[in-house]
């Protein structure tokens, strides 16, 4: 093999090893859209800011949280695309539990993390949401979109949602409890926001 050929297929395979190691990060971090819709099993695809819009006319849209349904976040300045989230337990009217992925870091996956609306008018229109290097809720107050069903609309469910209270010990979900475990659970989220402090940036 003369010596040409011998430098030449090196310079190949050395500028094939820097594409390859310039793309393995963006390959390993996972995004928020392919978390949300692999959770919720809601077929969107594209930036998190489109699923709203995207959402009209195939998935009931709505201000209420449901177990399962996708949390859309408006674009901002810190997140321009958008974000999106999976709801995995509701405490109360004000407080649930979201799984989602690239909000506390590149690619990170974070599952039950605390989510409160602050909105004036309690309709999830604006949230802050908890951030795991800060270890407590985000100082950032984030718009959102609403939340996305996955029902077609008209379905029966949409005219009578499922009510779900997440456990106070944090277990299973309790599905139609009774009023005297709401208020309890309700207590055991004051108790979760008492004991959180204001710090965090997202």
């Amino acid at each position: 093999m003369s010596p040409f050929f011998t430098r030449f297929a090196l310079r190949i395979l050395f500028a094939v090893g820097l594409l390859a190691g310039a793309a393995a990060p963006a390959s390993a971090a996972l995004q928020c859209v392919p978390y949300a819709r692999a959770q919720s099993g809601i077929d969107i695809r594209g930036n998190a800011l489109t699923w709203w819009s995207q959402a009209a006319g195939r998935y009931n849209r709505g201000q209420a949280p449901r177990v399962g349904a996708v949390l859309a976040f408006r674009p901002t300045r810190a997140m321009p695309i958008g974000h999106v989230a999976t709801v995995a337990a509701i405490i109360d009217d004000r407080h649930i539990y979201l799984n989602h992925a690239n909000w506390s870091g590149p690619g990170r996956i974070e599952t039950r993390a605390l989510a409160v609306d602050v909105s004036e008018n309690g309709d999830w229109s604006v949230v802050r949401v908890w951030f795991a290097p800060q270890g407590s809720l985000g100082l950032r107050t984030n718009p959102t979109f609403g939340f996305i069903y996955n029902e077609a609309p008209g379905t029966p469910s949409a005219v009578t949602p499922q009510t779900t209270i997440a456990s106070a010990d944090e277990g299973l979900v309790e599905e139609g409890a009774p009023a005297r475990s709401i208020a309890s659970r309700q207590a055991f989220a004051a108790s979760i926001m008492a004991a959180i402090p204001s710090g965090g940036t997202n």
